[in-house]
């Protein structure tokens, strides 16, 4: 009996990309006890993803995007500041009532990092893939700061972790996964990694598989039980989205048409998953129903915007 070639397995699997990640999401709607499994596994799983991101950043074309910062320093202070400022007052100001588990979901969109796939997903779709991943490095590293302050500012719904344990727990997350992935690249050198580009995405996918399938876990039942509720997260997900995306591209538009449409795809997926690891799940139902409803957004916009928004080099 021929034996599995693990390497070559993983190799195969991080050739797949999207497409793997996306029948996640069919997998954990059509397997409800998969994705109640692998619900407790969230947080841990978060952190392998990250390192695993980490790893395959490019140093020295990292170094080299920063050279002339200017552009980058100005996307952090629109993605990390003003959007959940503006959502905050926004929210405030209009005083809907709005259930405390939506309250958090959209304050933790606002103040999310980019997807950490995000420069893959720009380079999908025929943008520039280095501005996207400086602006990833840069808005992370801001994050626990800005997301512990945006929490105390504006989030009175109940949560049991405070805005300075979401802050401290977001550093932890992120330092960590971060030290890791440059222990790795000391260790087996930077060509090693190069290397292994096919089998580190292998990974990534069977990460993002565990998280995807966790995030599904109760939203078959609430689609079955109020499929009402479900259609308007849905629907809010993809407006929340698109809506962060295109002020990105407006505010942007100076900048050029490639590089406004790579920050609006940074600014549109943001990664709701890092801020519900830090939180360490401890949130509202309602707010993990919404996490879940989000993964369709980020999974589908690209595919589906791709022919309008490629072919953008000026």
């Amino acid at each position: 009996m021929a034996s599995l070639d693990l390497p070559a397995a993983l190799g195969w699997l991080g050739r797949q990309g999207t497409r793997a990640v996306a029948l996640s999401l069919l997998a954990g709607l059509a397997l409800p006890p998969l994705a109640a499994l692998m619900k407790p596994v969230f947080t841990p799983n978060l952190f392998v993803l990250l390192c695993l991101a980490f790893l395959r950043v490019d140093p020295g074309a990292l170094r080299r995007h920063f050279v002339r910062p200017g552009l980058v320093i100005a996307a952090v202070g629109w993605i990390m500041f003003a959007t959940p400022l503006a959502m905050g007052l926004a929210l405030a100001a209009l005083r809907i009532d709005i259930a405390p588990g939506v309250l958090i979901a959209l304050m933790f969109q606002a103040a999310a990092p980019p997807l950490i796939s995000s420069p893959a997903f720009a380079a999908l779709i025929g943008l520039d893939a280095a501005l996207s991943l400086a602006t990833l490095i840069a808005c992370a590293a801001v994050t626990p700061a800005t997301a512990a302050l945006f929490a105390a500012l504006f989030l009175r719904a109940p949560m049991e972790i405070s805005p300075a344990g979401l802050g401290a727990k977001l550093l932890v997350l992120l330092a960590g996964a971060a030290a890791v992935a440059a222990l790795v690249r000391r260790i087996a050198g930077q060509p090693w990694v190069e290397r292994q580009a096919d089998r580190i995405e292998g990974l990534s996918v069977i990460s993002l598989f565990v998280f995807a399938v966790a995030v599904m876990d109760g939203v078959a039942a609430e689609a079955i039980a109020r499929p009402l509720v479900v259609l308007g997260l849905v629907t809010l997900a993809f407006a929340m989205s698109l809506g962060l995306g295109a002020a990105t591209a407006l505010v942007f538009a100076g900048a050029g048409r490639t590089a406004a449409l790579t920050l609006a795809v940074s600014a549109g997926l943001r990664n709701l998953g890092v801020m519900l690891a830090a939180a360490g799940g401890l949130v509202p139902e309602l707010t993990w129903l919404y996490v879940g409803m989000a993964q369709f957004p980020v999974y589908l916009l690209p595919h589906l915007l791709k022919p309008v928004l490629g072919k953008t080099k000026e």
